[in-house]
């Protein structure tokens, strides 16, 4: 039961804690806005060399010393969305777009068979007259084998493993999008992969060493595989609170804050209109996975709104050091056109991956139909039958 006027009680018991966290914010802000003007006067070189030779942050490229400041102006501006969308049509016709996500049913402790679901979705466009596209999706189950392993790091065997099936969704996802770059490997023009998330996975620092090596690994794969085939992909973030921008900032001119301020709270200050981006930045990020391979990651910030901070772009090196990093761009630009403010293909692919609660409640269904079919014992908690009495 949702008791408002006691919710509403205990959010003004923290007003000061609310207040006092936008304060710090701003004060923060205005100290970076200071430092941004100091920096405009020094060349990425100059920068460069007063950061740490690792963990800095980000390390500027040479796109940095060809603008004035931190926005790489776009050069299109339209007066209705109807010339919006005829520059889209014109940027994406012929290129073939493909993103895919996931979505997870979790083991759950009301029944007595441990059972898992991750499914896959993806969204492939090939951006033609005739509208061609695939849309599909990947199931897969995972067996109490699968979920309850004795890792050797694993302290507890008998813990529901959900991190089991966060692994597999998420290399899942980069296997689909592995599979279409190799497919398209002699494609002309080349098309675009999009995945839903950073390459940088400073998720995994926290988790244990094989844990952290099995998600690293997947991200190099997927790496490895676009600077071999030539499919650029991209690493999309709508909402993203990284500081890599700002750590070099900080680094670099001796700055201390007194919070937590992300990279698109700063940007979003310095005037960007849609479609501008800051210049792309090499990742150096400085967590503690064992397994580093960030500067193979570039990024940039791309205002895809007129109301929101920019969103982030990550990048493979590769695709910054051929000079085809605008021309990329430009393909987001044009998808966001599309879908309204954030990847059309991306969209898709969520509404084609997605597992609802009522999904959730099929499958229990159709697993318990299964186990009786195969003479399987199967039982619910009592807890579970009485919330589903009472809902």
């Amino acid at each position: 039961m949702f008791h408002a006027g006691k919710m509403l009680a205990a959010l003004e018991a923290k007003r000061a804690g609310f207040t006092e966290a936008e304060a710090t914010s701003k004060e923060d802000l205005d100290a970076l806005n200071l430092v941004l003007i100091q920096l405009a006067k020094l060349s990425a070189a100059e920068i460069e060399a007063k950061l740490p030779n690792s963990r800095a942050g980000a390390h500027p490229t040479l796109e940095y010393d060809a603008y004035p400041s931190l926005i790489v102006p776009f050069k299109c501006r339209w007066q209705n969305h109807r010339q919006a969308r005829e520059w889209a049509a014109e940027i994406l016709t012929g290129i073939t777009t493909i993103a895919a996500d996931g979505s997870q049913i979790t083991p759950s402790r009301d029944l007595s068979i441990p059972v898992g679901v991750v499914q896959v979705g993806w969204f492939e466009n090939q951006h033609i007259l005739q509208g061609g596209y695939v849309k599909n999706v990947q199931v897969e189950v995972l067996t109490p084998a699968e979920l309850i392993g004795l890792d050797v790091e694993d302290e507890d065997p008998a813990t529901f493993p959900d991190w089991r099936i966060n692994l597999r969704r998420f290399v899942l996802e980069i296997e689909r999008l592995i599979t279409f770059m190799e497919a398209h490997r002699e494609t002309e023009p080349k098309p675009l992969a999009f995945f839903d998330g950073s390459f940088i996975i400073s998720f995994a620092q926290h988790m244990q060493p094989n844990r952290q090596k099995q998600y690293s690994d997947a991200v190099l794969r997927l790496l490895n595989t676009s600077e071999q085939t030539k499919v650029p992909v991209i690493g999309y973030v709508d909402t993203s609170y990284a500081t890599d921008l700002v750590e070099m900032l900080r680094y670099s001119t001796g700055l201390q804050l007194k919070g937590r301020v992300s990279d698109g709270a700063v940007l979003r200050n310095q005037g960007m209109q849609w479609g501008d981006r800051c210049p792309v930045f090499i990742c150096d990020r400085s967590d503690n996975l064992e397994t580093r391979f960030y500067q193979q990651v570039c990024f940039t910030y791309l205002k895809t709104t007129s109301h929101h901070p920019p969103a982030r772009l990550d990048l493979p090196r590769w695709i910054y050091e051929a000079g085809e990093q605008e021309r990329i761009i430009n393909l987001v630009r044009a998808e966001c056109v599309v879908g309204a403010g954030y990847p059309y293909a991306l969209e898709t692919a969520d509404a084609v991956a997605v597992l609802t609660m009522q999904d959730r409640e099929r499958f229990y269904r159709l697993f318990q139909q299964f186990t009786e079919g195969e003479g399987l014992e199967l039982r619910f908690s009592r807890k579970s039958i009485s919330k589903r009495g009472r809902r």
